[in-house]
């Protein structure tokens, strides 16, 4: 892609993005999001994959009529209150369909049958601003709005995205869906805690950034895109391979890494609400997801691949690519929980 329409692209994400942040207005919101979708989807597309353009017109479709749903709630609740400002959600049907478009946007279930199918038809790059970046503007919208919308509603959009991430990712070979499944599951912890801790929300979407840019950033440097392309990387990185095996367990949520901590707040938070059923069907989840995290550790560091060859393997890859990126994310994957108490500080 010419550098300046790819300057012009990315500048215009972060222009959607900040957009959003700094609106108190539906209509502005509603911009900021549009102009985020229409910077995107040439990213997307940008390969001329029939799978691409396939993932391109599904992502264009869901975010579409997310879009509209939007307007058309904003508008409802202008119409019946007088004020587009997004503090005053006082009609509960424009609040309730408000939520629902947003966690089609982000890909709550049960609005996920777009994420994995999406995210597998893109390069591993453009996956990685969808799982990240993506979520950032509804993510602001949903946490402006929470209050005034009905808990229950919360709690079994929260509890859904955990056990259909979890669950809908046991039978994956494809790493980017199983990436993808990991998204909606974090997108759960995420939004079951919002009404009582909303700083704990934002913790846990700054640990799940860290650790999926690292994951992504991984997969890019050793070219792998399947579970049995995992098996062969050990020969030629051994020291990637330890290190993405530590970053899928801190997705997984395992101490003493970085992935324990927002669980582990969020566990304490819902059982000091006084929601002991609630936590026990998050922890439970969680071991859902653990399972195809533990899945892929095994093929990446106990499998010897199935391939024989009689040619010489090289035994460290060069590769022109910038390790700066991927060396950041997965210091911050990896040893945040020693900070835990100076976090909770900041956040409380």
């Amino acid at each position: 892609m010419n550098p300046y329409v790819l300057a012009i692209l990315l500048s215009s994400l972060g222009l959607g993005t900040t957009l959003t942040f700094a609106s108190s207005h539906w209509l502005l919101a509603w911009m900021g999001l549009e102009i985020n979708t229409l910077a995107i989807i040439p990213l997307m597309a940008q390969h001329h994959h029939p799978r691409a353009v396939e993932a391109t017109t599904k992502y264009f479709l869901t975010q579409a009529t997310a879009a509209a749903m939007i307007m058309f709630a904003s508008t409802t609740n202008a119409w019946i209150t007088g004020e587009w400002d997004m503090n005053n959600m006082s009609n509960p049907i424009a609040s309730t369909m408000i939520i629902t478009a947003l966690a089609l946007k982000i890909g709550l279930a049960p609005m996920h049958f777009w994420m994995p199918e999406v995210l597998q038809g893109l390069d591993l790059l453009t996956g990685l601003i969808l799982s990240t970046w993506q979520k950032l503007a509804p993510f602001a919208l949903i946490i402006q709005t929470a209050q005034a919308v009905d808990p229950m509603l919360l709690t079994a959009l929260g509890l859904a995205s955990t056990l259909v991430g979890g669950w809908g990712g046991l039978n994956q070979t494809q790493l980017r869906k199983i990436l993808a499944y990991s998204s909606i599951a974090h997108m759960g912890w995420m939004v079951i805690v919002l009404q009582y801790a909303p700083q704990l929300t934002l913790l846990a979407l700054g640990t799940y950034i860290f650790m999926t840019s690292a994951a992504f950033l991984t997969l890019k440097t050793s070219s792998a895109t399947k579970i049995n392309t995992l098996s062969m990387v050990w020969s030629k990185s051994p020291i990637l391979t330890t290190t993405t095996a530590l970053v899928l367990l801190s997705l997984g949520g395992l101490p003493p890494l970085t992935g324990f901590m927002p669980k582990w707040l969020i566990l304490q938070e819902l059982a000091k609400q006084n929601l002991p059923t609630t936590a026990t069907i998050m922890a439970l989840a969680a071991l859902l997801s653990l399972y195809f995290y533990l899945r892929l550790c095994y093929a990446m560091t106990l499998t010897i691949s199935p391939n024989t060859t009689n040619s010489t393997t090289p035994w460290r890859t060069q590769t022109t690519q910038s390790s700066l990126p991927l060396t950041l994310t997965t210091t911050v994957a990896l040893g945040l929980l020693p900070m835990t108490p100076a976090i909770l500080m900041l956040t409380t």
